[in-house]
């Protein structure tokens, strides 16, 4: 047993890859069904759809799964075959092949012998020469295309051993782009429709080896468990590594780990023969444009619209998944020559697929039990037969006569499994977490503008304090300085009549005749400097009671200012209380939020059951 890179695997050799590319050139672009989405050509090989996909979206009002009766899609089967190998062209030189194909009558001919053959009928017919690009559009882009509609979409190869199922899927092309198989060109078309700021691609790449699930990104991780939910059924690999996808060689070098890691060994019939299952396991997630504005514009015409119920509206998101399924090939003991620990892996293989066949032939007959849990790649592939993916099958046959027996195995498989009904379903839900990540975020905005404005108040409660103190303090100081200067200006004024009364006593004595001569002047004159005297006390009361009026308006000045403090006050306060209530009717939000999250998940909401929950939220 060896493992390494086998994208020349598959059974076709180089002179395969000769063949196919001298027929790229010549072979015809398929035209897309009625009623399919058809992808035009963008720069560099890669394509984008042009208009919407082949099944229909959810309405406007689409809850957690808008379509929940599902849309009935069979299971499309193509035929390819494989052209002769050298030890094939030599083995069997002289004799015809064991199938003939009509690829315009979408028939293939099974010869039983040289007279007698059966006609079998399939979706697709593609003959030896047909191009990896020819295989892609007719097998895997309708399946692309709905992915990224929003629904989950499966491509998968079976067919015996060295008869191409790794070359037409797993091809990286590295030295012929022209051979790149559906992997590759899958993720060039998923890549380039989506829209890196609103959306994400990741995978996982896994390989069911001897019914242990291992991850082909992690050697390490090699017995990964299935988990099932037992409401929806539906299955997962909590346990496997998910990587985000930007870009198509970051996805090639992941391709190149996972192939290096994937077990293979040399058979009689295929010298790199995979001996595991190989999953693809690519996961869309879409932001739904368009949507919300037409919610937010019904709002408006029914008068109900509010930025409360526009922070409220959660943002709709489609989840889809692509898996691609590179079947190990089956094999007879006696033809392969495996032996040993081979011997055990083929067996292992065969016992799978078996498991896989007994599931197709009761969804084929309708059957009552269908035998899921038979085998880990039965339950892996749960919802690509008889579930809610769109699935496209592709079986791989060879020419050689002595091998009609795998042939005729390999034709049926298909046969039965065009008979299986899925319900294909649009995976689009409510995206509550971004719409939680939205309110913590406004939330935090809230409390920070709180912040900042009650910070403003204080420091404007500060400065308006601090001024009207200084104001205080100016006028107390100008008042006492005034008061100060009157007072040593009357005092002064006071000993300076003293002083000439005094004076004029002593005069009158030393004279007393003159004094009796001139007492009726004296008298006069004495009564005149009374006169004055009252008069400059009259004014000296008047300047204090002037000084007294300043001062009683400062400190009515000093009242306002304290009144204006105690305003803003009962303002901060108010904003504060205020802050208190907005916290608590946030948390009652988000509480509500989170209930109606587990409500959603728990009974599925429908669109009018959440809008009406919503608006008793914003009430």
């Amino acid at each position: 047993m060896a493992s390494g890179a086998r994208n020349g695997g598959g059974g076709l050799g180089s002179r395969t890859t000769a063949k196919m590319d001298r027929q790229q050139g010549s072979t015809a672009t398929p035209k897309a069904p009625a009623g399919k989405p058809r992808l035009s050509a963008a720069g560099g090989g890669a394509y984008r759809r042009t208009s919407s996909g082949p099944l229909p979206a959810a309405g406007a009002g689409g809850g957690r799964n808008s379509s929940e009766s599902g849309v009935s899609s069979r299971v499309r089967v193509a035929v390819r075959l494989r052209p002769r190998n050298a030890e094939e062209q030599a083995a069997d030189a002289d004799f015809a092949d064991c199938v003939e194909l009509q690829p315009e009558l979408k028939r293939l001919k099974l010869r039983k012998n040289n007279w007698e053959s059966d006609t079998f009928e399939f979706d697709e017919v593609l003959t030896e020469f047909s191009s990896q690009k020819r295989v892609y559009e007719v097998v895997a882009k309708p399946v692309v295309e709905s992915v990224l509609e929003g629904y989950n979409g499966t491509v998968m190869a079976y067919g015996q051993t060295g008869t191409g199922k790794t070359f037409t899927l797993g091809r990286l092309g590295d030295e012929d782009t022209a051979a790149r198989g559906i992997m590759v060109r899958a993720m060039e078309d998923i890549l380039a429709d989506i829209t890196p700021e609103t959306d994400t691609v990741s995978l996982s790449y896994l390989q069911l080896y001897m019914e242990m699930i291992q991850d082909l990104l992690d050697p390490v991780n090699d017995n990964i468990a299935i988990v099932e939910d037992p409401r929806t059924g539906d299955v997962s690999l909590p346990g496997a590594t998910v990587v985000e996808v930007r870009d198509q060689k970051s996805f090639m070098d992941l391709l190149r780990i996972g192939e290096a890691h994937r077990v293979a060994a040399n058979t009689k019939l295929n010298t790199e023969s995979s001996r595991s299952h190989a999953i693809l396991m690519v996961n869309v997630r879409r932001a739904v444009k368009g949507r919300s504005e037409m919610n937010v514009s019904m709002s408006a015409e029914n008068g109900h619209s509010s930025s409360m119920m526009d922070s409220l509206r959660p943002p709709i998101v489609r989840k889809s998944k692509l898996v691609v399924v590179d079947l190990a090939g089956s094999e007879r003991i006696d033809k392969s020559g495996s032996e040993g620990h081979t011997l055990e892996e083929a067996k292992s293989i065969n016992l799978s697929l078996s498991s896989l066949g007994k599931c197709i032939n009761a969804l084929a007959e309708s059957s009552a039990h269908v035998p899921v849990r038979d085998s880990k790649l039965t339950r892996l592939l749960k919802d690509s037969f008889g579930g809610t993916a769109r699935t496209s099958l592709v079986v791989t046959i060879g020419p050689s006569p002595r091998h009609r027996g795998e042939t005729t195995s390999t034709i049926m498989f298909g046969q039965r499994a065009m008979k299986v009904q899925n319900m294909v379903k649009l995976k689009e839900e409510f995206d509550y977490k971004s719409l939680c990540r939205r309110l913590d975020i406004e939330l935090d905005k809230l409390i920070a503008e709180n912040e900042r404005q009650r910070k403003y108040f204080d420091d404007e409660i500060e400065r308006i304090t601090a001024e009207a103190q200084y104001r205080v303090a100016e006028a107390e100081k100008e008042c006492k300085v005034s008061l100060e200067n009157e007072k040593m200006k009357y005092h002064q004024e006071y000993l300076d009549s003293i002083k000439i009364l005094e004076e004029k006593w002593k005069v009158h004595q030393q004279s007393p005749k003159k004094q009796i001569k001139e007492e009726s002047t004296s008298n006069g004159d004495v009564q005149d400097l009374l006169q004055n005297e009252k008069m400059l006390r009259q004014s000296a009361e008047d300047e204090s009671n002037d000084l007294k009026n300043q001062l009683s308006h400062w400190k009515k000045m000093e009242a306002t200012a304290t009144a204006e403090v105690v305003r803003l006050r009962r303002m901060l306060d108010t904003e504060a209380s205020q802050k208190d209530k907005l916290e608590e009717e946030i948390a009652v939000l988000k509480s509500q939020l989170m209930q109606l999250s587990l409500d959603a998940d728990e009974v599925g909401l429908t669109a009018d059951a959440s809008f009406y929950v919503i608006n008793n939220v914003s009430e």
